[in-house]
């Protein structure tokens, strides 16, 4: 038999290619695409730059929408305009010139019992020495009867060939992520090859788990996504890999959480009151509902010998801190040391300035570490860390990597750093403690995270949030302002700036040109504004290209109160608490993630007086759209945090990313709450049935979780 090696016609035979086995077993799942009929090297090297290297990843390469066609009609029966199938045998084939230049056409007579037509192919001259007269043809395309009966041809396939019939062109026709190299026709012939080996696909999921959420087998899920009889099938047997995919996951995350537990032992930290109660009596405030709540969850974690690992999440001043605060007091009390992590050296001395004022009143003087302090200054400091006569420490991360001992660290606070992911995090839990005891970690951010991103990617941590907006705090009204109401919105601006108000403008550039991106930039803003709109008012500039002490001084100088304007970068999403700071200009919004945004806006209407953002953008697709509709309509960032979720993605689950295309392959956390849920508790359940996953029916299971966390492997094992 000759049969296509490739979409563009090329041939070669099979006569060597090996044959199907019978029943194919789990060795097959793993072979090379070479062993399929008709699969050359040129063709397994264009899959391979798509991920795809065996059977098993061919098949797990899941199309992406369906095409819904009819079945063959006859010829006779086509109607005016219409798109139709039909099945018909070659008279002749030529190829016509166009006056189009670079356009060809490819015309053909074909025919069947009822009646003849004209096919048309445009732009694939080729066909014309791979098709021959005689050859029986499978058409679809939209049809035409006047002035002449003739169909523009959509997809088209050869008959008696290897591939199945209507592969191409009738029923549920699977459209496959693709490239130019390796379109989806050639994918979907290349998956119609390998259905006999849809049943060699390894199963994880034991009999009784699969009996106890209601799925079938993962070959029964493949072979309904890849060849569909309805259109329910595949909406059913994706359930059933994104449950498998997120039970792998969660029994890691479980696993992750376990072995922090068990593995290492961690220094009790009990309250005596003796130097909390003295912060408690001193705040100038009452803690509200939501945050004694969480004070009391972190409190009670840190009394146990099991190490601490909770998250922290919460508005930009929530009360996130005065939770730290009193955690930070409690280690104290129990004859430890406290360390804060965060992520700048801005909100280092922020930290430490808030800490400062409200551990005063216990006697409680907090030392930063930073780059930026002397050396002679930074020596005399880590000598008071390593005696134990400074008891809370203030830092970046190199606190715990740049060879700074503690006399007794008892308790962790990273601020900021939801970026870490689970191995990036079990890292950072090796390294805080000695002499075999964990550290006590609490993870804090102020960018609210969804519940079901929580449960993945933070599912080996116990996760407490401050709902609500922070007290006394009143809305930030914003505004989405295109190019043309652009004085309008300065009009409104010098207004503010008039009644003694200050004012921020967010630019997403340093500089114009900066990495080849059109947009506006700080320095070209800071300039222009200065000597345009706002001439008659103080301009500042900051950003990250700046030196330190130049960046800290412009910074310094606005919160003094000395510059009215601010233009800046995002280095200002943290560490910089201007309360009389009420408008926020953010130019070309589009560019910013809608976290990102909240985060911004969250610098203004800090103070008593309301805080108003005028986000600048002209978006050119629908997600940026949608992101800047979202932060018009709502200043609640929990929900602006599912609506991100589910415009952005995932991101990487266990690594660094924080959105765009994920490493879950088959679950979508934003369509698949339930099976999330759902997962979870199954994962608890049989962890607690088979705590190793041992028993014989686990194995499969067992290997898949180490698989997914490959850096972790004694998970299982603890």
């Amino acid at each position: 038999m000759i049969v296509p090696d490739d979409a563009f016609g090329r041939r070669r035979t099979d006569a060597d290619a090996p044959a199907i086995p019978h029943r194919p077993g789990v060795r097959w799942w793993y072979a090379p695409l070479t062993e399929l009929p008709g699969v050359g090297k040129a063709t397994a090297d264009r899959a391979a730059a798509i991920g795809v290297h065996d059977l098993g990843d061919l098949l797990e390469h899941l199309p992406s929408r369906y095409l819904a066609y009819d079945s063959a009609r006859p010829v006779s029966g086509l109607a005016e305009g219409e798109e139709a199938t039909v099945r018909v045998v070659l008279d002749s084939i030529s190829v016509i010139p166009t006056r189009r230049r670079g356009l060809k056409m490819v015309r053909a007579k074909v025919h069947d019992a009822t009646g003849s037509i004209a096919a048309v192919w445009f732009n694939q001259g080729y066909l014309a020495g791979v098709l021959a007269p005689g050859d029986e043809l499978m058409i679809r395309g939209q049809v035409k009867l006047r002035p002449s009966r003739q169909i523009t041809v959509k997809a088209h396939e050869v008959l008696g060939s290897q591939a199945s019939e209507g592969l191409h062109t009738e029923g549920l026709v699977p459209v496959y992520p693709a490239t130019e190299a390796l379109p989806a026709r050639r994918l979907r012939e290349l998956v119609d090859a390998a259905r006999p080996y849809v049943s060699s696909a390894p199963e994880v999921l034991p009999q009784w788990m699969r009996e106890r959420v209601k799925v079938g087998t993962r070959a029964d899920a493949l072979a309904a996504l890849h060849f569909p009889r309805t259109a329910r099938e595949p909406r059913s047997a994706r359930r059933r890999l994104a449950f498998e995919e997120l039970l792998v996951l969660q029994m890691g995350l479980i696993a992750v959480r376990r072995h922090d537990e068990t593995a290492r032992r961690a220094l009790p930290l009990p309250a005596t009151g003796e130097i909390t109660g003295v912060i408690r009596a001193a705040l100038p405030f009452t803690l509200t509902r939501e945050q004694e709540r969480v004070a009391r969850e972190v409190a009670r974690d840190i009394t146990r010998p099991q190490p601490m690992r909770r998250l922290l999440q919460g508005e930009v001043g929530a009360g996130k801190t005065v939770v730290a605060a009193l955690a930070c007091a409690q280690a104290v009390e129990a004859g430890a040391q406290a360390a804060i992590l965060v992520p700048t050296e801005t909100l280092a001395e922020q930290h430490l300035r808030t800490l400062d004022s409200l551990l005063a009143p216990a006697g409680i003087e907090p030392v930063l570490i930073t780059g930026n302090v002397p050396k002679a200054e930074r020596e005399r400091r880590e000598m008071a860390v390593a005696t134990g006569t400074a008891r809370v420490v203030v830092g970046t991360q190199a606190l715990l990597v740049g060879g700074v001992e503690f006399d007794r660290l008892g308790l962790v606070v990273v601020d900021e750093q939801h970026r870490f992911g689970v191995e990036q995090r079990q890292a950072l839990a090796e390294q805080a403690g000695d002499d075999g005891m964990a550290a006590h970690l609490l993870y804090m951010t102020a960018t609210p995270i969804p519940h079901t991103l929580a449960l993945t990617a933070y599912g080996d941590l116990r996760v407490s949030a401050i709902r609500g907006r922070p007290p006394g705090r009143s809305e930030i009204a914003t505004r989405w302002v295109r190019d043309a109401e652009r004085e309008m919105a300065y009009d409104d601006v010098r207004a503010e700036l008039r009644r003694g108000r200050q004012a921020y403008v967010i630019c997403p550039l340093v500089e114009d040109g900066e990495s080849g991106i059109a947009g506006r930039s700080a320095v070209a803003e800071f300039t222009r504004l200065r000597q345009g709109p706002f001439a008659a008012f103080r301009v500042g500039l900051a950003h990250g290209a700046q030196r330190p002490d130049e960046r800290r001084a412009a910074m310094a100088a606005f919160a003094a109160g000395e510059t009215d304007i601010l233009v800046a970068t995002t280095v200002v999403e943290v560490g910089i608490d201007v309360q009389n700071a009420t408008v926020m200009l953010i130019e070309d919004a589009d560019r910013f993630g809608l976290a990102q945004l909240h985060q911004l806006r969250g610098r203004v209407g800090r103070g008593e007086h309301a805080g108003t953002c005028l986000i600048f953008a002209e978006p050119g697709g629908e997600e940026g759209m949608r992101r800047l509709e979202a932060l018009v309509q709502t200043n609640d960032g929990f929900r602006l945090a599912d609506i991100d979720l589910e415009i952005r993605g995932e991101g990487s689950i266990l690594g660094l990313r924080q959105s765009g295309a994920t490493d879950l392959r088959f679950a979508r956390l934003s369509r698949d709450r339930r099976t999330l849920a759902q997962a979870r508790q199954v994962a608890r359940a049989t962890l607690r049935r088979d705590p190793h996953l041992e028993e014989p029916e686990h194995v499969l299971l067992a290997d898949a979780v180490r698989r997914a966390f490959p850096d972790l492997p004694r998970l299982l094992d603890a």
